[in-house]
Order: structure tokens, then sequence, then C-alpha cells
């Protein structure tokens, strides 16, 4: 066996990292480590022909999958009933107070929550093993008090990581292998019959897909999968995140892909928003305003989630609703604030026909639980029955550009949140809370691509400063104060502010947007 560990394995873990399991890793690898990076590849070719000017629009060549009749694969009896689901890194007390939430499911993220060191994956893995087999438990050493699994729980999903990171933990023939064959292998190898065992199975919510071509590739790692597990073919179910823009061109054929193993779609807004800056980085005509002005209810993102629910209900698929990143605040007024932003949110989804929705708070399943269950039909756990058949939604209603407002001040908050956000990542901490928001990688994202895209196309604000390399590191020097004295001296020195402060100039002022800021963080963690 050619797989080595380049780092000491994290107490308890060596079952994890068992011979068998490892070996089904290089057997993953040297199978479909060529074809993750042909992928790569084409996804810069297609970002280069967006930079010369083409839209992204439905494929011509496709048009027989999409107008022709066929469903995807029955979805399982406990995935019947998805009307609120919580997400969250897969640490070992989110995964218990997650599990016991008044939730349907719970996604244990390997991916946006997630910094992923190799300590974090490794006890990820481990923690999850623990909640199959509901063992797992924890109890606060400063507090003494005990977590434990409830006799009922949410239904368990692992999301995995993106394409696009390697795991460096691990090293297999001299070379990284990708994480998200590493957390789909590992979860897949230890878990499987054990959840099947426990009457559900092994379900994974997987991220940024760019293309039908990209689904294929995870069709052939599942199909090829069960068959070295000896699982019966569609054992292994799937919900995609639509969350690149040129993704939702292509849902039917994501679908069609995947129809063995696929359950549903779900709209990763945060990442959709990201997407669209990314992929019109060029275009001064698609500038995205201030980030908290890029709501549902903006035409391109609210037909962005009807073609979604349009698409899945024809295919017999799930029609997941996205995020609401906001928490739960001390503050009676303000809190209500957030509460009506919530029920706002969760309001136009279920009117749109969504089937289930997230929350990142288990402060907010009461209102996310209210809406869901009263909007829908007496008796009806889900919308499958929504259509929309009339409703006709072009490539330019998906592309429309966004109208509101550029302002200063929303210029200063993004660069707080990048600062914070980045110099938690760094000491190993994907999921803050920032500003009464539960920030990610997603939503990070939308702030340090917003700052490139300001400073890229020289956008006036509404306080008449252009955005510029000499305005914004004139900005970044003032915020970096403000946010020396909101984390104070000594976790401004202890911490990795310095390196975070620097990384982000680097991401906002390069001449091209980088891909993912996961990319060049990674190399520091």
């Amino acid at each position: 066996m050619s797989v080595k560990l380049r780092f000491d394995i994290p107490k308890d873990t060596e079952l994890i990292f068992n011979e068998e399991a490892l070996k089904f890793l290089e057997i993953l690898h040297n199978k479909f480590d060529g074809d993750i990076k042909n992928t790569l590849s084409a996804r810069i070719k297609k970002q280069k022909s967006f930079d010369e000017g083409e839209l992204p629009n439905f494929l011509s060549n496709t048009e027989e999958i999409r107008s022709t009749d066929w469903k995807v694969r029955s979805i399982p009896e406990d995935l019947l009933d998805r009307r609120v689901e919580i997400t969250g890194p897969v640490d070992r007390k989110m995964i218990i107070n997650a599990l016991n939430a008044d939730v349907r499911v719970f996604m244990a993220d390997f991916e946006d929550s997630l910094s992923p060191t190799w300590e974090n994956v490794a006890k990820g893995q481990l923690n999850l093993y623990d909640a199959v087999r509901k063992t797992i438990s924890f109890e606060n050493k400063d507090t003494g008090k005990k977590y434990q699994l409830n006799e009922e729980i949410a239904v368990l999903m692992c999301r995995v990581r993106g394409l696009h990171l390697q795991e460096k933990g691990l090293d297999i023939n001299g070379d990284m292998p990708y994480g998200c064959l590493c957390d789909f292998g590992l979860y897949l190898f230890h878990n499987a019959k054990e959840l099947m065992n426990r009457n559900t199975g092994p379900y994974f919510y997987i991220p940024k897909l760019q293309s039908h071509l990209e689904a294929r590739l995870w069709n052939n790692i599942i199909n090829f999968s069960e068959d070295y597990l000896n699982l019966p073919r569609g054992t292994v179910r799937v919900t995609c995140l639509i969350e690149t823009l040129p993704a939702v061109f292509e849902m039917d054929e994501i679908l069609y892909e995947l129809k063995d193993h696929i359950v549903g779609l779900n709209c990763g807004r945060w990442d959709y928003i990201f997407s669209y800056i990314k992929t019109f980085q060029n275009d001064p005509e698609k500038l995205l305003p201030d980030r908290y002005q890029v709501g549902m209810s903006q035409p391109f993102l609210n037909a962005y989630s009807r073609l979604l629910i349009k698409t899945c209900h024809k295919r017999g698929a799930f029609a997941m609703g996205g995020m609401a990143a906001f928490i739960p605040s001390k503050d009676p007024q303000e809190n209500e604030k957030v509460s009506e932003k919530v029920f706002a949110d969760k309001m136009l989804e279920t009117k749109n026909g969504h089937d289930g929705t997230w929350i990142a708070h288990p402060g907010l399943s009461d209102i996310a639980n209210n809406v869901f269950s009263n909007s829908f039909e007496a008796g009806n756990t889900n919308q499958l029955h929504i259509m929309r058949e009339d409703d006709l939604i072009t490539q330019a209603d998906l592309i429309e550009p966004c109208k509101g407002e550029y302002t200063e001040e929303c210029f200063r908050s993004n660069i707080r949140v990048c600062l914070r956000y980045i110099e938690a990542w760094l000491r190993g901490i994907g999921c803050v809370p920032i500003y009464g928001l539960m920030e990610d990688a997603a939503t990070a994202e939308i702030s340090r691509s917003s700052l490139w895209q300001w400073v890229k196309h020289s956008v006036e604000m509404d306080t008449g400063i252009v955005a510029s390399k000499e305005s914004f590191e004139k900005i970044l020097d003032e915020e970096y104060n403000v946010v020396q004295e909101e984390v104070g001296q000594n976790s401004l020195d202890s911490g990795k502010f310095l390196e975070a402060r620097q990384l982000l100039v680097d991401l906002v002022l390069s001449e091209k947007l980088t891909d993912f800021l996961t990319l060049p963080a990674y190399r520091s963690i």
C-alpha cells in the first residue's frame, strides 16, 4: 500500500485510518484523481470563455434530456420530510446539539463551515462514526456539563469538500488526494452498513458543482464505491447544491446524470451570489451592490429559486431552500428584527414551492418549523405537487443585473468580516458568529469577492469615494484598528490577524479573482 500519513493520527482516531479504509482511499485516488484534475482544468477553460464575454446558457446538445419524461429514483422514507435542516461543522458538541435539535435533518459539514486542519478532518470522521452508532458524548471540562443524544434524533447527512481542495494530511503515490474523496470514502467505508442496519443510509450533500459532467464524475465515483463495498445500487443518496451560476443552466442534466442516487437539489444561495461575481468578474454591467441588499427577493435570485423548484418537482426530486445565516440576539428588540427577517425569507421559500429549508442555529427552528408546517397543505410534508408549469424562466431572468446601493459602510463591513473570518479559519475555526450572522467560507467569499469587484471596476460609493487600491489600503488600515478594538489587543496579538490581513490584501488586489479564498488559506494551516 502506498498511502502515507503526513502528520500524526490524532488521539482515538486510529480506527478511522485502518489498513482497509486507507486501501479504499488509495483505490479511489488512483481511479479518479486524473478525472478530477481534468474537471478542474475544464473549469478554468470555461471561466476563460466567460471572461471573454460568453454568457452562461442552457445547453443545446442536451435538449432531449430537458424535453423528455423521466424521474429520479424514489426518495427513501426517512428523507420524505426535510422541512427544516440544520447545518454545522463536524465538531463533537455541535453534532450532538444539532442531532437533538427540533429539525428533520442535520448536515454535518466537512466543507464551508469547517477549517480543514488535519485534526478537524480526522476527529470529524471519528465524531460521525460515533454519531452513527449513537455512542457519541461530550463533557465540557470547564462547566462539567455533559452532552449526549436523545432517543429521537434528526437524520444525518454528510457534506464533503468541493472538488478543488486537496487533503495534505495524506500522501498517495507522492500526491495529495482530493479532500472530497477522503471525506466521502472514509464516511462511506465506515458507516454505510451500520446506517443500513439502522434503517437509514449513507446520505451526502455534494457542493459546488459547475456542470452535469461533474455530476457524471460523482455518479461514477458513487457507482464504483457501491460495487467495491458490495452495496446495492442506490444505497448512496445525494443532494446536490446548486451554488454556481453555470450549474443553474444544467439542473435537469445534473439530476439525470445522478438519477439512481439523487434525492434533491438545494439553493446554495451564498456561494451562488459569489459565483455570480466570479462568472461576470470582467463585466462592469453585472456589478453586485451591498452584500446585505442581495437577498432572495432580487429578481435573478428569485428566478433561480423558482427554476430549481420547477426542475426538481418535474423529476420527482426535492427542491431545498437556502440558509438563514442569522443567529438569535440576546437583545429583545434586535431579536425581533432577526425573527422578522427569517420569517419573511422562509415565507418566500414556501410560497415559491420549496420542500424544506436550512438554518444555522437551533434557536431559529421554531420560526422555520412554523412557516414550513403551516404553509404546507394539511397532511403534506413536502410540496412535490407544486409544478410551476406555467412559470417560464429565461436565460435573461437568471443573469439579470442586480439593483442596489454601493455604500462605503458595506465596503468597510466587508473588510472587517473578512479579517475576522480569515483569522478564525487560519486558527482552525470555520464557522464564526460575526455581527449577528453565522459566517462561513461561502458568506466570507461574498465579502472578499465584492471588495475585489468594486476595486477592479472602480465603483463610486455613496460617499463619493472611489474603490481603488489606494482607498482600499487606507480603509483597511482604519478597519484593522476597529477590529483591534472589537477583539482586544491580546486577541489581535495572539491570533493570526497579520496573516489574515496580508491574505486579504493579496485577494482583493490580485489581477484576477482568486477561485476560492480557502485555496491560499489552506497553505497556512
